[in-house]
This record gives structure tokens, C-alpha cells and sequence, in this order.
């Protein structure tokens, strides 16, 4: 695969994967309803652990557009090489999010608490105070990329156990600092889906919370942006 395709089909896997846990834990009448946030989180990171091993041959499975940004900060990627990765990940968790609300859409049609149809789709702070939700969200992502950063390539490979570390990371994050924001620790991860909900024909749904979408996004940017400066120091 071209490194297009890599991002595309793996943020695309991130988004099946992560928002179908979601689907099964919270809307009606699914198998796994009411199971919980510990499902949420493990779910998300089987997500990130099937889209690294999907792209990391072809793209080095970023799947994230702080983490291209960081890498390109720290001229681990060519600045030219962004808007193509960027465009990548957005349109995969588009292309992902849609394809799984096409499996769960009787689910959709059974559920009738607007709030609950858009919880599947992006993030919502548990409570709500935007310079405490970018804050939360920034220290997130902030242990992703310092993570990242720091997670050594295995001097002898594990096949498709070398994306582990980065699943259990993630893992981690949702179980911890994750909790407050829901941890969209990804723009295209809560961008991308978000849009969907706007676009797809979801009986009952409200508007898309643009009011809050701002966060998400920025959170994870400034997080990113300070984790590659103390990268940079610790380095020496």
C-alpha cells in the first residue's frame, strides 16, 4: 500500500473497531449494552492495535494527525508528506464511522435518546468546563506522544505484536486521564466522526455539539506540540 492507503485503511480500522465498543456498550437493544467504560477502553485499543499492524508497513501507522504533526516537528517526516497523511486520517475515520453505523443501524433506529445516538460518534466531557476539558485533553495526548516517542523499534520482530505497545498505551490513557473527556487524544478520530453524524440520515439525532468540537482537536495539538518540546529536552 502507498502511505495514503495505509493511514486511510488503518485510522479506517481504528474507527471500526472503537466506535463499534461504543455502539454495543451504550445503544439499545445491542449484545454488550451497559457493559461499560472498562469494555470502551479496551475496545478502542484492540482498535489501535489492529490499525498499527494494518499500516505500520506502508505508512508507519501514524493514524493520528498529532502524532504526523509531532514526527514532522521533530523532522522525523517531511513537512510535504502532511497534508497527504492529515487527509488520509480524516477521510479513513469518516470512511470508518460510516461503515459502522451501517452495522448498527436498526440499533440507531431503537435508541431514542438523541444524546446517547451522538455519543457514539465523538466525545463529551462528563462535565463540562472548556478550559478543563482542553487541559484534560492536552495531558493525554501529551503521554501518547511522549509514549510514541519513546517506544523503542524491537531489535527482533514480533510480526503483529509489535503494535502492542501502542494498544496498551492507549489503553491506559482511557483508563486513567482518559476518563474526564472521553479521550479523543485524535482530531480525525472526533472530527471525522462527528461530521458523519451531521451528514448521515440518523432518525431522532440533535445537532453535532459544534460548541464543544473545538476542543478535541486543539487539546490534542497543544499536547502534542509540548510533548515534542520536552522530547527535545530529555533528548538533550
Amino acid at each position: 500500500m502507498t502511505p495514503f492507503f495505509g493511514e486511510f485503511i488503518g485510522t479506517g480500522m481504528v474507527i471500526l473497531l472503537g466506535q463499534g465498543v461504543v455502539s454495543n456498550v451504550i445503544l439499545e437493544k445491542s449484545k454488550g449494552q451497559n457493559s461499560g467504560w472498562i469494555v470502551i477502553s479496551f475496545g478502542w485499543a484492540m482498535g489501535v492495535f489492529v490499525g498499527v499492524y494494518c499500516s505500520a508497513a506502508s505508512s508507519k501507522a501514524h493514524l493520528n494527525p498529532v502524532v504526523t504533526i509531532a514526527f514532522a516537528l521533530l523532522g522525523k517526516i517531511s513537512w510535504s508528506l502532511v497534508p497527504l497523511y492529515l487527509a488520509a486520517q480524516f477521510l479513513g475515520a469518516m470512511a470508518g464511522s460510516a461503515v459502522m453505523w451501517l452495522c448498527f443501524r436498526t440499533h440507531f433506529d431503537a435508541t431514542a435518546d438523541a444524546n446517547t445516538k451522538l455519543a457514539v460518534f465523538c466525545t463529551a466531557p462528563a462535565i463540562r468546563k472548556y478550559s478543563a476539558n482542553f487541559i484534560t485533553e492536552a495531558i493525554a495526548t501529551f503521554i501518547l506522544i511522549i509514549g510514541v516517542l519513546f517506544i523503542a523499534s524491537p531489535t527482533s520482530s514480533l510480526g503483529a505484536l509489535d503494535a502492542l505497545p501502542v494498544a496498551l498505551l492507549v489503553l491506559g490513557i482511557g483508563l486513567g486521564p482518559g476518563g474526564p473527556t472521553g479521550y479523543a487524544i485524535n482530531p480525525a478520530r472526533d472530527l471525522g466522526p462527528r461530521i458523519m453524524h451531521a451528514l448521515l440520515p440518523i432518525p431522532g439525532k440533535r445537532d453535532s455539539d459544534w460548541g464543544y468540537a473545538w476542543v478535541p482537536v486543539f487539546g490534542p495539538l497543544a499536547g502534542s506540540v509540548l510533548a515534542v518540546l520536552a522530547y527535545r529536552v530529555l533528548q538533550g
